[in-house]
């Protein structure tokens, strides 16, 4: 009697384990084809980046367009982000792009919502002054899900915005971003060129923070990981955003690689009490760990005061003249270094299809000759080496009735 009743029991506990298996499966199969449904085929990070950039965020943005938005072959795409005072700053910047740039250009402009109408003023009314072939859009300011309060603090206002590009201009496939501090001696062309000197493992270039690692901050002060001997800097960065958003990227908060959604937040929130510079450290312990996807353009690609205000360290632009000018430090509105500051002046007050010989270079040299009292004012030809060979260029546009 007690050996069936073992029987029995057995049985009824082999029945039971069974009907639990089948409901198990049966419950991961609905569980499939719903997340199925969902599109929830790709990784958990690509679910998040839905949520957080749903398709049509940015239809606001896209509102605000002037042209089209479709790749146009030979079109340079150009990007900054502008929050509070920095809309003169931004427009000097643009017109620099606008003045020497020989191929079509495309502005992604990124501006707080009070801005939009201004940029738009400014620009319609350049594009009837002066019969360059350019284009522009503004997209509002957005940061991904619940954590926009924290990007947006980080460093300088707005300033992190450039690290969601790849995830908010989706069908892009390269640009070039610069600060609002940045002007442009020579044609956008130039800088540009880079792309096709990228290797297949490249994804972005910048150039190093320092040139002289005795006045370099990162190797003197930084508390987290850098690129290179004296870190990079990200004030003018080109980005291939199709490779952005296709590598995985090895890091230190787990063995397994992340796609660039993924790995920005954590970043973060390892980091958060150790980086100064907001952004920049970010992508500076980026390439830290992912060092052969970066190229590396020379130092007057990115010409800033430290280049010139202890003495002159950057031989690039002694040799050929400054290519790009990245007056950061607030040296275009203050009297600390009178030559970043002349060349701002030079290029903002320059009106639209007066001669530029007259009107910019001549204005110009006149005000750099006043700046040998400083380091920079001493090699003040480096300012105009450059710019005379785009002036000229200009000239010949100027003349033609371009």
């Amino acid at each position: 009697m007690r050996r069936h009743l073992r029987a029995a029991l057995l049985c009824s506990a082999f029945v039971l384990l069974l009907l639990l298996y089948v409901f198990n499966q049966i419950a991961g199969a609905e569980e499939e084809e719903a997340e199925e449904a969902q599109g929830a085929s790709a990784p958990r990070g690509r679910e998040r980046d839905r949520e957080a950039f749903p398709s049509n965020r940015y239809e606001v943005g896209r509102l605000r367009s002037r042209g089209s938005l479709e790749n146009s072959p030979g079109t340079m795409h150009l990007a900054v982000v502008a929050c509070g005072e920095r809309l003169e700053e931004t427009l000097t910047m643009l017109k620099s792009a606008v003045l020497f740039s020989q191929k079509p250009l495309r502005f992604h402009i990124f501006a707080e919502d009070e801005l939009h109408d201004k940029f738009n003023s400014s620009l319609e009314n350049w594009k009837k002054e002066f019969h360059q072939k350019f284009s522009h859009t503004i997209y509002p300011i957005t940061f991904p899900g619940n954590t926009a309060a924290v990007w947006k603090k980080l460093f300088k206002p707005c300033a992190s915005q450039r690290l969601f590009l790849p995830l908010i201009l989706k069908n892009l496939d390269s640009l070039l971003y610069v600060d609002t501090d940045v002007l442009f001696l020579s044609p956008m062309d130039d800088i540009w060129a880079f792309f096709e000197d990228f290797n297949q493992t490249q994804i972005g270039g910048m150039a190093p923070e320092h040139e002289e690692r005795r006045i370099g901050w990162y190797n003197r002060f930084a508390r987290h990981p850098y690129y290179g001997k004296t870190g990079v800097n990200s004030g003018v960065m080109l980005m291939n955003m199709t490779r952005i958003r296709k590598k995985y990227f090895k890091n230190d908060m787990t063995t397994a690689r992340l796609k660039w959604e993924d790995l920005l937040l954590p970043l973060f929130k390892k980091y958060k009490l150790n980086i100064t510079w907001g952004d920049q450290d970010l992508l500076n312990i980026i390439f830290y760990y992912n060092p052969e996807s970066l190229f590396i353009f020379p130092c007057q690609w990115n010409y800033r005061p430290d280049h010139c205000m202890y003495g002159s360290n950057c031989m690039g632009a002694e040799d050929e003249g400054i290519i790009v000018l990245h007056g950061n430090r607030g040296v275009y509105h203050d009297e600390k270094q009178p030559a970043f500051r002349a060349v701002y002046k030079a290029i903002k007050n320059y009106p639209f299809g007066e001669d530029p010989i007259n009107s910019l270079l001549y204005p110009l040299e006149k005000e750099l000759q006043k700046t040998t009292n400083t380091y920079c004012g001493r090699i003040h030809h480096v300012f105009t080496q450059r710019l005379k060979k785009s002036i000229r260029t200009l000239q010949g546009k100027v003349s033609r009735g371009r």
